[in-house]
């Protein structure tokens, strides 16, 4: 009887109401409303809202095309600025699109019934608004395949209450600059040959990885790229970028050394194509000069209505023009005039390739351009925005940007180092969210909000850097690095959120060697060169016996204590890194060990390497050829170290990542150990041969030798000849 009434009881209970919008369920599946007058990129925008929604349940929804298709559960995409949308959504949700007419990338997402309007008031404004409710609502992070973070699976997507709306942004281009991708050109092989006369760049990045490359930019609401570096659009494979970056919605635009889109090496193969053998010294060639720049501007301008144009005039392999061409005027004054000149004619070429009323274009301020823009020697095209940049990597902006009054009319942007190959970082992320802050809140006090273009290299490093800087480019107001951090860790570290964001500001810190001054400490990239130039003199020191005369510059002693330092606070801020991994799962525990940990050791070994190099080299001055030779072999187990960082970032489909690493070229640490490996030997057995007394058989002892010996009595005898120290 108590049976029968529970059953009744639970019989007479209200069902849950449904959801007042359901996208996806085990019973039903909405629709896809594309209006035939949408263009191709919100198409493509809502095909990825397809393929997360199939991810995450199982089910596919249709995509149409027409209203009369669209059924009773829906998501309509409409861009006001295309007269048969704005019908189309007037129809569905009257009035719902007032307050976005004649804006900059605005959008407004809602549920109206049992339907979503996504309404943007322009196409991008409606991509932005789809991709922010994808990673919103269903929780699929912008950068999920290069963070390795696929979405949860759900059997249901549905919602009593669909909110989200975006006013214009803060900064009108914000981009990302492909450079230095010498990890994406070799990931995957399918993207073409290039002819570049160039250590590097010699493939094109695959189709398949430059799609997840425009795709994420898109889901970060990005707005332009620079797709690759030194980009040449007569060879198909690299027009393929091109291409496939506009017809996702996004602007392009050019390297700094490619005004019109024409680098030296694309100015060599123009002419070497016609047989022809010219020189890159536009004081001698001004009409072939003129002759690729037209040639080059006529095939851009085919994208026009997405080009961001580059102004300016470089030499080869971004360096100065003077370095090419020894016609260039010695005087900064003759350097600005030549450039200035060079800036002028371009602009004309631009206006008449280009059939825009205001043809978009840029002037970006690197290097030699900042000193001559700080002098006064540099005059701009009207209309032609002024891009600053920053001292590279993002630690402080060039003396132009604070001291150069700005033309009232101008726009000015800034041009952002999250990635800097040289220098660095590069395999190691070096620069937080919070010096980046710093950096655009200036930009911001200056009134450089209308172009901010960010280098980010080969991307996957930099998830963390790259997702702070979309979310303070597009709403800086609102925008507080600290709370990024905290919620960044939370979303993806769930109970190890706490120790897991610890561990990044520890790591960031370590790249600070004055707190007071902010003054940098080294980067991935300096330690390599440092080291490397270390190691160059001091196996050249060996092969010729270490002989006095041949002593260091001196400079060892410092560099070393500076290392020591900053290996220390390394060590400290990995301290918890292998437990924090060990106590995530799934793919919190895979980005935290390729974007945290892997880095880690990889900057650890870095450290550690330059170290026992500058050890080896201070023990030379000293006549200390036993620790020349313990520290020399001692750099195997950095190696070990770095070796085990790229093998937690090669895993799965991510395991070829680190083939085309020819710019860090972390194997020459290899080489280079290999090579003081064999010259200190050498340089052993020498020394051997002039002591009194040589150690029996060993040439390196410490004390885990001691059981090897027969007697104490040698060891003391050892020890007193100089032979056995402790490993430093």
């Amino acid at each position: 009887m108590m049976q029968l009434a529970c059953t009744l009881a639970l019989l007479s209970f209200p069902a849950a109401a449904p959801a007042a919008f359901e996208l996806a369920s085990p019973t039903q599946t909405a629709r896809v409303l594309v209006p035939a007058s949408e263009p191709e990129c919100v198409r493509l925008a809502a095909e990825d809202l397809v393929s997360d929604i199939r991810k995450i349940t199982g089910q596919t929804p249709a995509i149409v095309r027409r209203g009369e298709d669209c059924g009773p559960a829906c998501v309509v995409l409409a861009s006001l600025d295309r007269p048969e949308s704005a019908a189309l959504l007037e129809r569905f949700a009257p009035g719902f699109g007032e307050g976005l007419k004649g804006k900059w990338e605005a959008y407004r997402v809602e549920n109206v019934g049992s339907r979503l309007i996504v309404a943007g008031s322009d196409e991008r404004g409606t991509m932005f608004g789809l991709y922010a409710f994808i990673e919103r609502y269903l929780g699929v992070d912008p950068m999920y395949f290069w963070a390795s973070r696929p979405p949860e699976r759900r059997a249901t997507l549905a919602w009593d209450d669909v909110k989200l709306a975006a006013d214009e942004p803060t900064f009108r281009f914000r981009g990302w600059f492909i450079n230095d991708e010498d990890l994406l050109t070799e990931f995957r092989l399918d993207g073409g040959q290039r002819r570049l006369d160039y250590p590097y760049y010699h493939r094109v990045v695959s189709p398949s990885v430059s799609a997840r490359v425009f795709e994420a930019l898109l889901r970060l609401q990005y707005n332009v790229v620079i797709p690759a570096s030194f980009v040449d659009i007569r060879n198909p494979a690299e027009a393929r970028l091109i291409e496939d970056a506009t017809r996702r919605g996004l602007f392009v635009t050019m390297h700094h050394v490619e005004p019109l889109g024409v680098s030296a090496f694309g100015f060599d193969n123009f002419w070497k194509d016609r047989g022809q053998s010219v020189p890159f010294a536009i004081t001698q060639q001004r009409d072939k000069f003129l002759e690729v720049w037209r040639e080059y501007a006529g095939r851009w301008a085919k994208f026009a209505p997405q080009v961001i144009w580059q102004l300016g005039l470089r030499g080869i392999a971004d360096r100065p023009v003077w370095l090419a061409d020894p016609g260039v005027p010695k005087s900064d004054e003759g350097r600005g005039n030549l450039i200035s000149d060079a800036m002028a004619t371009q602009w004309e070429i631009i206006r008449n390739a280009d059939l825009r009323p205001e043809p978009l274009a840029t002037t970006t301020l690197w290097m030699e351009g900042a000193a001559l823009h700080a002098a006064g020697h540099l005059r701009f095209p009207p209309s032609v925005a002024v891009i600053f940049s920053d001292n590279s990597p993002g630690w402080e902006l060039q003396s132009d940007f604070h001291t150069v009054a700005r033309e009232p009319g101008r726009p000015y942007g800034i041009y952002y180092h999250h990635q800097l190959w040289g220098s660095g970082p590069h395999l190691v992320q070096g620069v937080s969210p919070q010096k980046t802050h710093e950096i655009f809140k200036l930009a911001i006090q200056r009134g450089s909000t209308h172009y901010a273009m960010l280098n980010v290299s080969n991307v996957r490093e930099f998830v963390l850097g790259v997702d702070a800087s979309a979310r303070m480019l597009r709403d800086f107001p609102s925008f507080d690095p600290d709370r990024f951090l905290t919620q960044w860790c939370e979303a993806r570290f769930g109970a190890q959120a706490k120790a897991a964001e610890a561990a990044y500001r520890k790591h960031f810190a370590s790249f600070v060697a004055d707190p007071a001054t902010g003054k940098r400490a080294l980067l991935d990239g300096e330690c390599v060169h440092t080291g490397v130039r270390l190691a160059k003199t001091l196996a050249a020191r060996l092969e010729k016996g270490g002989k006095p005369g041949g002593k260091s510059d001196g400079k060892t002693a410092g560099l070393l204590k500076r290392v020591q330092v900053q290996r220390a606070q390394v060590e400290q801020a990995g301290a918890e890194a292998e437990s924090i991994a060990a106590r995530l799962d799934g793919s919190s525990r895979a980005l935290f060990e390729s974007n945290y940990l892997a880095q880690h050791k990889i900057m650890l070994g870095l450290l550690r390497w330059v170290e026992h190099v500058a050890e080896a080299s201070s023990a030379l001055d000293a006549g200390d050829r036993p620790a020349v030779s313990r520290h020399v072999q001692a750099l195997r187990e950095p190696l070990a170290l770095i070796d085990a960082g790229k093998s937690l970032a090669s895993r799965g489909e991510f395991q070829d990542w680190y083939r085309g690493d020819r710019k860090m070229n972390l194997p020459q640490l290899s080489e280079w150990t290999a090579k003081l490996t064999v010259t200190a030997k050498k340089g052993d057995a020498h020394f051997r041969a002039k002591r009194p007394m040589a150690a029996p058989d060993e040439l390196i002892w410490t004390p885990d030798d001691r059981h090897s010996l027969r007697s104490e009595l040698l060891v003391g005898r050892i020890r007193h000849a100089g032979y056995l120290r402790p490993i430093r």
